[in-house]
């Protein structure tokens, strides 16, 4: 099946107000009107308003994401960003499961499936992250690993909601390491979590769902790793913090 190719930039805790400006500025204007790949960006939350209003103004194609959030409503949470905010901003998009989210915060999977379904209930796009350590990969756990956090993520996601899902296979190990993931073993891992879909839903919805490979993707090998059956793209953190590098991405998606 035919899955149109999705590119996420996430700036994790990077770039202040004029450096997000500049970059976003400057993908809006190599982007143009390009919509052969979908394309979210990121940015902390200090300048989510800014980039949204940037890319509202240039009517842009790219798609305003937010790495995180609070699943319940406006209130006392002290801290915490709402969905009905991120909205109000512009934002489209929302990452869920982040490894550093899961590993560096804490974040339980049963906290991972409330923001899943609080998102997906405000008609947000879902980007569920899921991925092994190091010792469980030796441990020949990886699909086992995989299996478990997408059953538990998407815990109560009705069929229908799942065209608002996509799937970002991050090997903990390869996230800011520079070590990636060969492209047969990235195939193998997103095979295995095109599999539990299938057991999940079915075999059409497993078809349609876009998995994105996380895990130090750069220009050199964004083509290999793109090229594989099951990729249909990236989330990726510190090349899309680079235009030209970016942009390099972007185009071995097309």
């Amino acid at each position: 099946m035919a899955r149109k190719p999705f590119v996420g930039g996430n700036w994790k805790m990077n770039l202040h107000q004029a450096e997000a400006a500049q970059l976003a500025a400057a993908l809006v204007q190599q982007i143009a009107a390009d919509t052969s790949v979908d394309v979210a960006i990121c940015p902390a939350f200090p300048y989510l308003a800014s980039v949204g209003e940037l890319l509202c103004d240039a009517a842009s194609p790219i798609m305003l994401g937010a790495q995180d959030f609070y699943f319940q409503p406006n209130g006392a949470y002290t801290g915490e960003v709402s969905l009905s905010m991120l909205k109000d901003v512009g934002v489209k998009v929302v990452l869920v499961g982040h490894s550093e989210r899961r590993h560096v915060i804490g974040e339980s999977d049963a906290l991972i499936n409330e923001k899943v379904l609080a998102a997906l209930e405000a008609g947000l796009h879902v980007i569920l992250c899921v991925g092994e350590k190091l010792e469980q990969r030796e441990a020949g756990k990886t699909d086992a690993i995989n299996a478990g956090q997408i059953a538990l993520g998407l815990a109560g996601v009705k069929t229908a909601q799942m065209k608002q899902i996509t799937i970002a296979y991050e090997p903990v190990w390869a996230i800011g390491t520079g070590k990636t993931a060969t492209p047969a073993d990235a195939q193998s891992a997103h095979q295995g979590i095109r599999k539990q879909l299938t057991a999940l839903y079915d075999a059409s919805v497993a078809g349609s769902v876009r998995i994105q490979y996380g895990g130090s993707v750069k220009a050199s090998n964004a083509k290999e790793l793109f090229s594989q059956a099951d990729i249909d793209g990236g989330l990726i953190g510190g090349a899309a913090l680079k235009t030209d590098e970016f942009m390099a991405i972007i185009k071995a998606a097309r």
